[in-house]
């Protein structure tokens, strides 16, 4: 079975024919090679049958966050010069919005039986058009390891998004390296991703690393909750389960079952550092351990990770083979030493050709062989990598350095304390000092006094928050990333 998605079932012989029958509508409108193509897709067969499609007939899919507004997607499709826009009904709202954004669009398919009304574009049912019965699929395009495939928006943690330019060859790649050598999916596993499709992380989750091993994938359109998932987990019985730091938490919180991941030989986090302490609390009382790693949208899934049985709680572990990791300074002279930080950089087959449009910060990020992540990091004594923060997030508090992330670790630890966030701002003599934005576990209500009490039993003086501010929620991008500038941009 390839897919099960709300009771669904898609084999794989189906699934062959949807993606012919996409890839032949695609084509009818149209589409021609290496044009792009919006998708703004809930996670259904669709999707898959959507973006596989595409790449069928040379195409560039463009899969965009489904919890952006119409004037945001808008951008996006007029920043990609997509004629095409693939939306999901229950997302067709905002298409009006996004055309009137994108005016280079000249043609929209919805899911469902809603059309809605656009002046000087023509509307077209995906029944009709990319899921057709009977629609002949085109002869495959010929690709090669370096042909544009799709593209991948930046979650915009520091700003405007970015179009991550990846090639056919990056999707093999991520199932050579972690799939294969660190999970081990085999034919037999049951792939569950919180994750979505449309951002590196659930890609790789939902749909390259279980079809390239005959696996199945469970896919949910809806919106994750603790209870949600846990029903899901239930029905479907995942033998690997992927989610961020942050849901994580939230499962911890809640109060479904202790044995909901009976089924689950292992579980998988990333999108941000995972804390130890979420790391021992979830094993405790679920049985089930984590493996946190660090990937990121340019290099498309996971290239530092722990490995099962091996964990080193903390920390993101080692570089996963075929990849290769340095820490540097400044300058970009690589630095060495336990405990030295420095900025990470990553080196693979999977890294993208740049971003869309934005010569000067692809020069920075993407520097020959080697891609800088942002990320500050540092090596433990076991030789594996320790976050310290992004590059723009560490806080210089008189004189030294301080790790938001140790910060943040200390801050989960108390019972009281769901999820913490550090950034630094200005006291009132214009110097940088850590603040720390808290939101509350259900049941408590935080006290500053007794949060100082706390942090002073496990932080050096010049790291303790001065302040702390008290949130219902951290600003988060759609894929779970702490917004760390929008804290900064709080009023002190």
């Amino acid at each position: 079975m390839a897919i099960r998605s709300e009771g669904r079932s898609v084999t794989y012989e189906e699934l062959a024919r949807r993606v012919g029958a996409a890839a032949g509508g695609l084509a009818a409108l149209g589409v021609q090679a290496e044009q792009r193509v919006i998708m703004a897709m809930a996670d259904t067969p669709e999707w898959v049958a959507t973006f596989l499609g595409g790449l069928r007939i040379g195409a560039v899919p463009v899969p965009v966050s489904t919890m952006l507004r119409g004037p945001e997607l808008g951008r996006l499709a007029a920043d990609a010069r997509a004629r095409v826009v693939v939306m999901s009904e229950a997302f067709a709202g905002a298409a009006s919005e996004l055309c009137a954004g994108a005016r280079e669009v000249t043609d929209l398919v919805v899911t469902g039986q809603a059309l809605p009304a656009i002046p000087g574009v023509r509307t077209h049912r995906f029944a009709d058009t990319l899921g057709a019965a009977g629609t002949k699929a085109p002869p495959a395009y010929e690709t090669w390891a370096d042909s544009p495939a799709f593209w991948l928006y930046t979650s915009g943690t520091t700003g405007a998004p970015k179009a991550a330019m990846h090639r056919h060859a990056d999707l093999r790649t991520t199932v050579e390296t972690y799939a294969q050598q660190v999970l081990g999916v085999g034919p037999g596993d049951v792939c569950y991703s919180v994750a979505k499709l449309f951002f590196a992380y659930g890609l790789g989750n939902s749909l390259t690393f279980p079809l390239a091993a005959g696996a199945t994938t469970v896919l949910d359109p809806a919106r994750p909750t603790p209870e949600g998932v846990a029903a899901t987990v239930s029905s479907e019985r995942p033998t690997l389960f992927f989610a961020v730091p942050t849901f994580y938490a939230a499962l911890l919180s809640s109060s479904i079952p202790d044995d909901t991941f009976s089924s689950v030989r292992q579980a998988v986090s990333a999108g941000e550092p995972l804390p130890a302490e979420l790391f021992h609390r979830f094993k405790a009382r679920f049985g089930v351990e984590i493996l946190d790693g660090l990937g990121s949208t340019e290099l498309l899934h996971i290239f530092c990770s722990n490995r099962p049985g091996a964990v080193l709680p903390g920390t993101s572990g080692t570089a996963v083979p075929g990849y290769e990791l340095r820490l540097e300074d400044d300058e970009g002279n690589p630095v060495a030493g336990e405990g030295v930080p420095g900025h990470l950089a990553v080196k693979g087959d999977s890294a993208a050709l740049g971003y869309w449009c934005r010569a000067e910060v692809s020069r920075r990020t993407f520097r020959g062989e080697w891609a800088r992540t942002g990320d500050v990091y540092a090596r433990t004594p076991e030789g594996a990598y320790a976050y310290l923060g992004r590059a723009d997030d560490m806080v210089k508090a008189g004189g030294m350095w301080v790790s938001p992330a140790e910060v943040e670790a200390a801050l989960i630890e108390h019972p009281g304390v769901l999820e913490a966030a550090v950034v630094a701002q200005p006291d009132e003599h214009g110097l940088d000092k850590p603040v720390a934005f808290c939101v509350a576990a259900p049941g408590f209500e935080l006290d500053p006094a007794d949060l100082e009490r706390h942090c002073r039993e496990r932080l050096a003086a010049f790291k303790r928050p001065r302040r702390f501010v008290f949130l219902a929620e951290l600003p988060k991008t759609a894929t779970g990333k702490i917004q760390r500038y929008r804290l900064r941009s709080l009023a002190p």
